[in-house]
């Protein structure tokens, strides 16, 4: 049992902390900033312990986009009502931010190929897909925090992607939580749609 903790606390805690965020996520509720931040600490030193730098740092963007989501979703609600619209995504801005994910990807990818060795620690794994997957994410989540529907059709793919990544690094239930998360922004997707169309009418 202990070595069990051991090995997987870091990982289930984290799995479950992810799993209320994206319950909040889903119901368009702020509460997901604060779980959202739990997560990404958590996330932090297990990403740390599998060499998976990239993901590593894409924990610290987290926590400081899910502050700045916290501000921005509570910027626009008064007691129960949310003021702050979802959005759609316009072409203009998606070919923007793909231009800006391109050039993060090869930043990103640069360091995980030259840092470690300069600092003298173990290579990174997967260096191409943890910098393809963290690149999407900072895009994706950025979108997630101005209320841009279309986030979760990114996540749809970073997810799964990310669900064989951890699988191949023996991270079982963070594999198991992207396979989750893939359905769950199936599912996020419909219901911002809904409310999307319930505040228009």
């Amino acid at each position: 049992m202990i070595d069990f903790i051991y090995r997987y606390g870091f990982e289930v805690a984290g799995t479950v902390a992810s799993l209320i965020y994206l319950f909040y996520s889903i119901r368009e509720k702020a509460w997901l900033w604060p779980w959202g931040i739990v997560a990404s600490v958590v996330s932090l030193i297990v990403f740390y312990q599998s060499a998976l730098y990239a993901d590593m740092g894409l924990q610290f963007y987290y926590v400081i986009i899910s502050i700045y989501g916290w501000w921005y979703w509570l910027s626009g609600e008064t007691k129960e009502e949310v003021s702050v619209p979802i959005k759609g995504l316009r072409w203009q801005l998606l070919l923007k931010l793909i231009a800006v994910g391109g050039l993060i990807y090869f930043v990103l990818l640069a360091a995980l190929l030259n840092i470690p060795a300069m600092v003298d620690i173990a290579s990174s794994d997967l260096p191409y897909l943890d910098s393809l997957t963290t690149a999407a994410s900072i895009v994706a989540t950025w979108l997630l925090a101005r209320k841009y529907i279309h986030h979760w059709v990114f996540w749809v793919g970073i997810n799964t992607l990310s669900m064989g990544m951890y699988a191949y690094k023996g991270l079982y239930f963070y594999s198991f939580l992207f396979l989750v998360y893939s359905v769950g922004a199936v599912v996020g997707y419909v219901e911002w749609k809904r409310i999307m169309v319930q505040n228009a009418e």
